[in-house]
């Protein structure tokens, strides 16, 4: 059921909930980005209830899946703009049928308190003082430890709940990506996988390092899920998972570590993804997909729209199309746009014409 107020969508089953796509949005759109609008405007009318049946008939589920290749979004595309509770419908309306979901995602959907806000990979903090640095430490000390009372006492069954709703609305909710950094507790490594078990996900893909992957290889065996570290670039820090030599070593923890391939990252880091995934298919919980360059010596490889940088995007989802590999592509929006609901259907437009064309 679909219903207007006033200048936002609206999804009629989902009472309160606006769809952030607006009307204002599709006009901007259509003076810089015609098709993706065309392509929002496509699923919101398959959304109208046909004429005959009446307002009550359920709308068509989504479907990205594109030649037998699932084309899939982690969450984490929408952290600009996108609440917790606003991305069942907007996955909806976009039309895709496969969700990586971000552990924060999840864990505001099931009522968590906000988790700690410092420590975000540095950003920010030479423009702090020593004064603010520690006040905004405290305070990342005090909701770390909320977050993890929190945990301590929510059911799984709450997960189980969010998992329906998904279901509900006709999206796969594929891979937790619960990301683990160097203080993680034992405690919190069994918990992300009791998390993953009631979400009903088939994996967990994680940007964590060597040293985490190993301690995580027991609760992978214990819970018969596979772990998949998320590749990035950089190369000359042997803890990240950035080298051929590092994703060798942690796959060699067990046979429930692996890889979730960022063919973007993969690419800015010098190698080959097609090679890659025709290697070590069995082993890849999911792709990531994003265009980047390749890094220059002493610098990092521009993020850019898809089809300016120098990821094989077109080659690796023809090499899924034919190999049939049964793990989705991901759409992971990173570079500078104009709103992340908008660049996320242009990246979908994009696979689809590959696919599809």
């Amino acid at each position: 059921m679909y219903s207007r107020n006033g200048d936002a969508c609206w999804c009629g089953d989902l009472p309160g909930r606006a769809i952030v796509v607006s009307r204002r949005n599709f006009g901007k759109l259509a003076l810089g980005a015609v098709p993706a609008a065309q392509l929002l405007m496509q699923n919101e009318a398959a959304a109208q209830p046909p004429q005959g049946r009446g307002p009550g008939g359920p709308p068509p589920k989504p479907n990205s899946n594109f030649g037998g290749v699932q084309i899939g979004v982690i969450t984490y595309s929408f952290r600009q703009g996108v609440t917790a509770q606003d991305l069942i419908p907007v996955i909806t309306k976009l039309g895709i049928s496969e969700v990586e979901i971000m552990s924060n995602h999840a864990e505001a959907l099931a009522g968590a308190p906000a988790g700690p806000g410092f420590g975000g990979g540095g950003r920010g903090r030479g423009q702090m003082t020593p004064e603010q640095q520690a006040a905004a430490r405290a305070a990342a000390d005090a909701a770390r430890a909320e977050l993890e009372k929190w945990r301590a006492g929510v059911s799984m069954d709450t997960y189980k709940g969010i998992r329906k709703q998904f279901d509900d609305a006709g999206i796969d909710l594929r891979i937790l990506c619960y990301n683990l950094n160097g203080n993680v507790k034992d405690s919190e490594l069994d918990y992300s996988f009791q998390m993953a078990q009631a979400l009903g996900v088939k994996a967990i893909s994680s940007s964590s390092t060597v040293t985490i992957a190993r301690r995580v290889a027991p609760f992978a065996e214990k819970y018969k899920m596979l772990w998949a570290g998320h590749g990035h670039d950089a190369v000359d820090d042997p803890e990240q998972f950035a080298t051929l030599e590092s994703y060798e070593k942690i796959m060699s923890f067990g046979k429930y570590i692996g890889v979730n391939l960022d063919i973007g990252h993969f690419t800015a880091a010098g190698y080959d993804a097609v090679d890659y995934i025709k290697k070590h298919h069995d082993r890849i919980s999911n792709l990531h997909i994003k265009d980047r360059f390749r890094n220059p010596p002493g610098g990092r490889g521009a993020n850019v729209r898809w089809g300016e940088g120098q990821t094989p995007i077109k080659a690796v989802l023809n090499l899924m199309k034919a190999e049939k590999y049964p793990f989705p592509a991901n759409i992971e929006y990173e570079y500078q746009g104009t709103d992340s609901v908008i660049e996320v259907a242009k990246c979908l437009e994009y696979c689809r014409d590959i696919l599809l064309g």
